[in-house]
């Protein structure tokens, strides 16, 4: 007998063998055990999740004289009738090559004739969804009124394109992509089965590159293992896939995560170099950066990513250097080129500007780029920066109008190495020597108060309720007292709060403002109405004629 693929070998014969689908599994088999059978299914759902393989296992219980657990028994006659490829009450139509009113209108007259050997003819019809709007019309009513001997399973990867007036006709069950813990399961039962041995590692690669699909998953594993001829190691399976070397595609990463942007580059050419596909090595690079983002937010990564200790610990060293942000920001940018090599016609150009544009935040003014810069410094600081003020020479009067700031420099404090110091203690000194004015009297820092006002707010004290309700204030000075301007209602009350008043008032203080005010005006309020407003509040009490 020829060689059977793995897919083929294995595929399940009763309903307790397929992995996964409970939800499906389980309303099929009340409904034998019911006999309540419809008379139109649709099963639809990713490729390789199990569909026609259940089609033939309902179609074959259906017409079983003594079911097993709602399952065909094998043993009985029409079991044995109905496992010959010859059979004439199973019929599995491919709708991709037969999708013409024709072959429609041949089932529509044949369906009218009885079963042979079972109770029911069920007519499987495999990716339906490539039926012509006329073929669709001609099975239509058949559909809707079959014979009581007829029962039709249509099967298709797309149900977005099936009419809505088929759609209404049958019972419609959603496949789901098989969890990597099954897919795991399964190919090790499999190569158990045929006496291969392997490593865990290899088998979690397998089912990745599998994507939840069972099909897929077991052609990979047959691939494999014809590949290794001894035990089937991580690096076979690397091997078979085409992926780029791992320690390289780790490499590249680490220089892009540490923007050494001329390094990435020349590692670049290197693994091209080397004849692997642009597209390739991209989807390798998003693979290790995803793998980097579950090490750094995950607390069990060690679990979901199953990788040899060797290559994990490669993977956590590399994903130290970079924070959140970082990690995300390279991942879109090489996602966002991967979709651009569709249209491209020079991959290799548009992944070379990829991985320089990832390489160089510092020249990207995208939102991730910056806090990525800001975390960086903050890093640089909780790791034992300090930020001191330099000595001012106080003997030589300065000019009145020419007041200058005391200037800023940068020290290195030396820290001992097995002591780590809280990023909280760095940032009260920086606010203190940078932020913190003598006192609000010029028109500049009259203008720039207010913005220093909320950037301490978010980056200092921290306060995330005070920072939302600021951030939409309106400001102006009368002399040196600060107008906080709201036209909401809620705001308003919320700031003269005593305790949010009281730290307003502290974050101001600081700032060299020591008196302000938080006043309520409602939009579309013209000059004339705020001055008569203003009025009653400053001279609450007395009678005002309006004239």
């Amino acid at each position: 007998m020829a060689y059977l693929a793995y897919y083929r070998m294995f595929r399940p014969a009763t309903f307790d063998e397929v992995v996964r689908q409970e939800h499906i599994v389980r309303i099929l088999k009340n409904q034998i055990a019911g006999d309540k059978v419809g008379h139109a299914y649709l099963f639809c759902g990713p490729r390789g999740t199990g569909k026609t393989t259940l089609a033939k296992i309902f179609a074959r219980a259906i017409n079983c004289e003594h079911p097993v657990n709602a399952s065909p028994c094998g043993k009985c006659a029409a079991c044995r009738a109905l496992q010959e490829g010859a059979n004439l009450d199973i019929y599995e139509i491919d709708a991709a090559s037969n999708n013409g009113v024709d072959e429609m209108r041949d089932l529509r007259e044949k369906v009218q004739y009885p079963p042979v050997a079972g109770k029911y003819k069920v007519y499987i019809i495999d990716e339906v969804h490539m039926l012509t709007q006329s073929a669709f019309n001609a099975v239509l009513k058949t559909l809707e009124e079959p014979p009581r001997h007829a029962v039709f399973i249509l099967a298709t990867t797309e149900p977005q394109k099936i009419p809505a007036t088929i759609l209404s006709r049958c019972m419609r069950f959603d496949f789901k992509l098989i969890p990597q813990s099954d897919l795991e399961s399964l190919i090790k039962s499999v190569f158990e089965k045929t006496g291969k041995e392997y490593e865990d590692a290899a088998v979690s690669a397998i089912a990745r590159a599998g994507a939840g699909s069972a099909r897929d998953s077991l052609s990979i594993a047959d691939m494999c293992a014809s590949y290794s001829r001894g035990k089937l190691t991580y690096d076979d399976v690397n091997a078979v896939l085409g992926s780029a070397e791992w320690a390289k595609v780790a490499e590249l990463c680490g220089k892009i995560l540490e923007e050494d942007a001329s390094g990435a580059l020349a590692l670049t050419e290197e693994i091209l170099g080397t004849g692997k596909g642009v597209g390739v090595l991209v989807k390798d690079m998003l693979s290790f950066l995803n793998d980097c983002t579950v090490v750094k937010v995950c607390k069990k990564a060690r679990e979901i990513i199953n990788l040899p200790d060797e290559t994990y610990k490669k993977i956590e060293e590399i994903a130290s250097v970079a924070d959140g942000h970082k990690l995300l920001r390279v991942t879109e940018i090489l996602s966002k080129a991967e979709t651009d090599m569709r249209y491209s016609t020079s991959g290799r150009i548009t992944l070379e500007t990829a991985v320089f544009k990832a390489s160089t935040p510092q020249s990207d003014y995208n939102i991730d780029a910056l806090i990525g810069k800001i975390n960086a410094l903050e890093k640089k600081l909780a790791e034992g920066i300090k930020v001191v003020p330099a000595p001012v020479n106080v003997s030589a009067p300065a000019p009145v109008k020419e007041v200058k700031k005391p200037a800023v420099v940068l020290q290195e404090e030396e820290v001992s190495p097995f002591e780590e110091k809280p990023r909280q203690a760095v940032q009260p000194e920086i606010f203190e020597s940078v932020v913190k004015p003598a006192s609000v009297s010029s028109i500049a820092e009259k203008d720039k108060v207010f913005a220093k006002f909320i950037r301490s707010l978010r980056t200092t004290h921290k306060n995330a309720v005070l920072f939302t309700l600021c951030m939409d204030l309106a400001h102006e000075f009368e002399g040196d007292k600060l107008i906080l301007l709201t036209d909401s209602e809620a705001v308003n009350k919320s700031l003269c709060r005593a305790d949010n008043a009281k730290y307003v008032a502290d974050v101001l203080a600081e700032l060299g403002v020591t008196e302000y005010e938080v006043r309520f005006r409602p939009k579309g309020e013209s000059n004339y109405e705020k001055a008569l407003r203003e009025l009653k509040e400053n001279f609450k009490g007395t009678d005002i004629e309006i004239k």
